[in-house]
């Protein structure tokens, strides 16, 4: 289940109502004490849910920026080796790196099921697919370094495997549970947070600043932990590609 980062402002009107439903509540029950370990229990967890949440989703993030570098320096390192091929096979291949290259650079701008990414997709395969073969039949033709096929195969490769960790990657989320329960916190956290108000007085001030305060860090969350489904891009996090797409000229 995919939970996308604008659904996060659902909270925001949700939390708001649970407040005052809290408050309602406590209208009706004024004979009742509040429990304060059983309040501070609750939004002691919701807060160590949020912040594991948030730091898990951090992590996952600097992970895709690494395998981004990762990806560069094997296309790179397979470039490079390009020079042990015959010469008159190199423009072809270069062309080729060129191409997939620019392709990679954007590869997981989109979201999965659009026609984009899988347009993408199907050009980096093909590309994959007609390196390979090219590379292989010039490594033995005449004129090439006898250790052509040695060194380059092997980075042709990591180029290639870098591609599915990548993919995978953008598939390893926490369980559908985990946000439903942040979704669920919030409310219950908003409506104890009204029913221990005190009656007969305004709180409009703390209800909004505790609703803006969770919605901003759960889109923020949700932003960082699904960075093809809102405003973040991990491609203009770094100019790796870009720096390697230029020595490629």
């Amino acid at each position: 289940m995919t939970f996308y980062p604008v659904t996060a402002f659902l909270l925001f009107p949700l939390m708001i109502v649970m407040v005052l439903l809290g408050r309602y509540s406590r209208g009706k029950h004024t004979d009742v004490a509040i429990s304060a370990p059983t309040e501070g229990a609750v939004f002691a967890l919701f807060g160590l849910l949020l912040a594991f949440t948030f730091s898990g989703a951090i992590s996952r993030f600097d992970d895709h920026r690494k395998l981004i570098v990762e990806e560069a320096n094997d296309i790179s390192t397979a470039y490079l080796r390009l020079d042990l091929l015959p010469a008159a096979a190199q423009p072809e291949l270069r062309q080729d790196f060129r191409e997939y290259a620019a392709i990679r650079e954007h590869r997981f701008d989109e979201v999965p099921e659009s026609p984009q990414s899988i347009d993408a997709a199907e050009k980096s395969e093909r590309l994959q697919r007609q390196i390979w073969s090219r590379s292989l039949a010039a490594g033995t033709s005449p004129g090439a370094n006898p250790d052509a096929n040695k060194l380059l195969l092997p980075a042709l490769n990591a180029m290639i495997d870098i591609t599915a960790t990548r993919r995978n990657a953008f598939n390893m989320h926490p369980p559908a549970i985990i946000f439903l329960l942040l979704y669920v916190f919030s409310a219950a956290c908003a409506y104890m947070a009204g029913y221990s108000m005190e009656i007969g007085k305004q709180h409009w001030m703390y209800t909004l600043s505790l609703a803006l305060t969770v919605t901003l860090t759960v889109y923020a969350t949700l932003e960082v932990e699904y960075p093809r489904r809102g405003l973040i891009r991990l491609t203009t996090q770094n100019e790796v590609f870009p720096e390697l797409i230029d020595s490629m000229k």
